[in-house]
């Protein structure tokens, strides 16, 4: 089966190409040629401090002919396997248990692991974990001291990785299982969707660049260095633009790959995400609805029929049952034995919107085996990321927290998220939505494929020379990520707008824009998140202090030893994690729970008999 390319009665498919055009110069501007710079860079020497010459091929010679590249690629790599285990394993287990649980343990589940996300900053729990080597220091804490010696330092930086990413990882992983579960029958989309996750987990770990220069700095003697360290030392700190840019390019072929690969699975398996319509779903209502047989009504008590006044009742006496009259599913005439003799059978219910009926209630072991799952978890959660909760306890003030580096965090993050998520919902509105290749419009985000898990870090070098050569540095609006789109955003936005435009019926505004328009501020939040809690570009354009963002100021407080515990609390403010918590919360609750992840081997969910 194929997904069908949905009508458009009130809106002209070709508008998709409009729509989709500034992305097209967004990610041209931003990230085609910033990409072709960086190869161009890569095949010169020299920098800032010296005049560049074109010398072929002799850095990726180097670079690969020694040992410095693969050392740092091996370890980077290490680095994604705990917190993949945890993605692929642990995840989909909770994802599972709480699915079963019912409406009240699975929302309770997405506002507890809500907090994992708001409060993660990868600078301020690494600077946490720093404070295992003070004097005095103990408990699970005192694993820093391993940081110290080159044969332990390797090890004690994967267990410390793991330990401070167990939360928002298992959060993030949650999140994408949940809608897979609830999207029909699971296997299919559950599979794709741990590919996706398992891909995205890889090309993360790849960029690691925060934990690194605050841990170790790469040492000792080089014994944690990873790629996108390595990149750093060669580009910034030796100011030799033509290694940084190799190992740039390098880096950036092995997330390029992964992009396409991720993109191509999606397509390939048709993947959709629908919104299912605000209804009262039997695990609330607890009551069954009386369909004459017996047979619970997937719909709850009280709930109209989802086609509406006046259509048939699939169910109803003698009424025609829509798969055609004598069909050995219908109540009327012709109706199996079994059926006439009162016994309850199973039938397979959509809505005319094309989402998935309600789960079947849970029943009290499977609620208790959900909150069970999730106390567990939370409880490790909670005992994993103690250094960090006890670190801002402990917190001192500084100018990490102070007004203008909260100014100088928030506004330049909020401002590029809007900017990168605001042009990807216009794309997808017309990839998506108005489908302008019909069935194969989706395999237009091929042509962002490549960048799908790009982050900072790969352009980094082309951009900061743009930047200077702009004469930008050390100004506010260099704080601004320079990403005119953000492809993940363009990814997830697409499948949703496939999925509402299959049952909009023509309905271009109500039935895909205005559904998808939360989506696109829940991203614009996420992303704006990541922004903020960014390292590298910010410290790459600023060094000024009145210009210092709260990541910059706290690893320049690190740096310089000028208090006694760092400021692991600067990076999360009480109001800051307060509005953010209530916006995510209330995004899960209303909007996420009612996501369904679908492909075309997923069938509609039944209720049972």
């Amino acid at each position: 089966m194929t997904s069908p390319t949905p009508p458009q009665a009130n809106v002209p498919p070709a508008l998709g190409w409009l729509l989709a055009v500034p992305a097209l110069l967004g990610a041209l501007i931003t990230l085609v040629l910033p990409t072709a710079q960086t190869i161009w860079l890569s095949f010169q020497s020299g920098g800032v401090l010296r005049e560049s010459a074109y010398v072929g091929t002799a850095n990726y010679s180097e670079l690969l002919g020694g040992g410095d590249f693969w050392r740092a690629l091996g370890f980077t790599l290490s680095l994604t396997v705990i917190p993949l285990l945890v993605a692929v394993v642990v995840g989909p287990l909770l994802a599972l248990a709480l699915d079963r649980a019912g409406t009240w343990p699975r929302r309770a589940g997405r506002v507890v692991l809500s907090l994992a996300v708001v409060a993660f900053s990868p600078v301020a729990v690494a600077g946490a974990w720093l404070r295992g080597a003070m004097p005095h220091a103990s408990g699970l804490v005192t694993l820093a001291e391993g940081l110290r010696e080159p044969a332990t330092a390797p090890g004690t930086f994967r267990l410390i990785v793991a330990a401070a990413t167990f939360g928002v990882v298992c959060a993030l992983a949650v999140i994408a299982f949940l809608p897979a579960l609830r999207g029909g029958t699971p296997g299919p989309a559950t599979l794709v969707v741990a590919v996706l996750v398992a891909l995205a987990v890889v090309a993360v770990g790849l960029q690691t660049f925060s934990f690194g220069l605050v841990l170790t700095r790469g040492g000792p003697q080089r014994a944690t260095e990873t790629l996108a360290g390595l990149q750093y030392d060669y580009a910034f700190r030796l100011a030799e633009f033509g290694p940084g840019a190799s190992v740039a390019a390098l880096t950036g072929v092995i997330l390029g790959v992964l992009g396409i690969v991720a993109t191509v699975v999606a397509v390939a398996a048709r993947l959709r995400i629908t919104l299912a319509p605000r209804t009262t779903s039997q695990d609330e209502i607890g009551t069954p609805y009386p369909q004459g047989t017996g047979t619970p009504h997937p719909y709850g008590t009280g709930i109209p029929h989802p086609q509406g006044t006046g259509m048939p009742h699939p169910h109803g006496t003698g009424a025609p049952h829509p798969q055609g009259t004598g069909s050995p599913q219908s109540h009327g005439t012709g109706a199996p034995a079994a059926q006439e003799a009162g016994a309850p059978v199973p039938v397979p219910v959509r809505d005319k919107t094309g989402a998935p009926p309600p789960a079947p209630p849970a029943s009290a072991g499977m609620a208790v085996a959900g909150v069970v799952a999730l106390v567990l978890v939370v409880a490790i959660a909670l005992v994993l990321t103690w250094p960090w909760m006890d670190g801002v306890l402990a917190s001192p003030a500084t100018p990490a927290g102070t007004l203008t580096a909260q100014i100088n965090t928030w506004v330049p993050a909020v401002a590029g998220a809007v900017v990168s998520v605001g042009v990807a919902y216009l794309a997808a509105l017309g990839i998506g939505g108005l489908r302008p290749l019909g069935r194969a419009s989706e395999w237009l985000l091929l042509l962002f494929a490549p960048w799908l898990f790009a982050g900072p870090g790969p352009l980094a070098v082309a951009n900061w020379q743009n930047v200077h050569n702009l004469g930008l540095i050390d100004s506010f609006p260099a704080l601004i990520p320079p990403l005119l789109i953000s492809v993940p955003a363009l990814l997830v936005l697409t499948l949703l707008c496939k999925g509402l435009a299959e049952r909009a019926g023509g309905d271009f505004f109500g039935g895909v824009l205005l559904p998808s328009l939360p989506m696109a501020g829940i991203l614009a939040g996420a992303v704006a998140l990541m922004n903020a809690h960014d390292l590298l570009w910010p410290m790459l354009v600023v060094q000024k202090p009145d210009l210092f963002t709260t990541p910059v100021a706290q690893v320049n407080q690190l740096a310089g030893y000028t208090a006694t515990t760092p400021d692991v609390g600067a990076a999360t403010p009480l109001a800051v994690v307060a509005v953010v918590l209530a916006a995510l919360v209330a995004a899960q609750l209303l909007y996420l729970d009612r996501l369904a992840i679908r492909t075309n081997s997923s069938h509609v969910r039944t209720p049972p008999a």
